[in-house]
């Protein structure tokens, strides 16, 4: 590996002991503890995926003792899966590093060879091309290693940087924004004069349309879509609870009240929150 300048890390040592204690401790529960010994692959997977949205939540709060934990868990589940994979013989938590070891330092040629690279664009850009050339004729598409389970708003996303990696993308953000009223225009035109959908099936298409050129502009203007819905979930969330507090507190059943009424305490809750 080439000499490269970084910042001494004072550290180092007690991360690395850190890690060898996860492993030892890890190794122990999986050879004595009845649960442990009873995990696979196949059952650590969807604790894993709930770990991992425990993780989002955690950032989205800007809730840094949780973000430690969580991240805790995940590091406990990657290290779990590796020692579960060593007792097939298939590979152990150091193929594991140094496999993301290697990726990295193929696909930083900026860094660890002669590329040129100097903005973030062309990193990204970069990467998706070695990427290509890794796959070498398992897979020749650019989208092939978008996950098909992801959730449909993220694999927008990440299907949207895939394409403008190797250039196939709107060259300014105002025609992004035209592709976004055409969308629009197209949805309502679904819709006769009483706002009744004409067809289900074109207008779900349609909606669909929107949804992604609105995901695709909301890039363009650097706003991550997922993150900025998930605020506005939670946001909702403090301000539906409000009322019902309120009410209650005031004697009140939310059931009862008219919409005038519960718009009402929702006026006082966008001042709390």
């Amino acid at each position: 590996m080439p000499d490269i300048k970084t910042t001494p890390d004072p550290n180092r040592k007690a991360k690395l002991e850190a890690f060898d204690r996860l492993l030892t401790i890890m190794d122990q529960l999986r050879e004595n503890c009845p649960w442990d010994k009873k995990q696979t692959l196949e059952t650590l997977r969807h604790l894993t995926i709930e770990e991992t949205f425990e993780l989002s939540d955690a950032i989205i709060e800007n809730d840094l003792d949780e973000v430690k934990k969580e991240l805790g868990d995940l590091m406990l589940h990657n290290v779990f899966y590796a020692r579960i994979a060593s007792e097939r013989n298939a590979f152990d938590v150091a193929d594991v590093l140094n496999g993301v070891c290697n990726k990295l330092i193929e696909r930083h040629p900026h860094i660890y060879g002669d590329v040129v690279a100097e903005d973030e664009q062309t990193v990204k850009e970069n990467w998706e091309k070695i990427k290509l050339r890794e796959k070498g004729n398992k897979n020749t598409s650019v989208l092939g290693g978008v996950p098909k389970s992801l959730p449909a708003l993220v694999k927008a996303m990440r299907i949207q940087e895939k394409a403008r990696g190797v250039g196939f993308d709107w060259e300014q953000k105002g025609h992004v924004w035209q592709k976004v009223e055409e969308e629009m225009r197209e949805f309502k035109a679904e819709f006769n004069a009483e706002d009744e959908i004409i067809d289900k099936e074109k207008a779900q298409q349609e909606f669909g349309d929107l949804l992604f050129s609105l995901i695709n502009y909301a890039r363009f203007v650097d706003i991550n879509p997922e993150e900025a819905l998930e605020r506005t979930n939670k946001k909702f969330i403090k301000r539906f609870q409000f009322l019902e507090a309120e009410s209650a507190r005031e004697g009140k059943s939310i059931a009862d009240m008219t919409l005038a009424e519960m718009d009402e305490y929702w006026e006082r809750a966008k001042q709390h929150t």
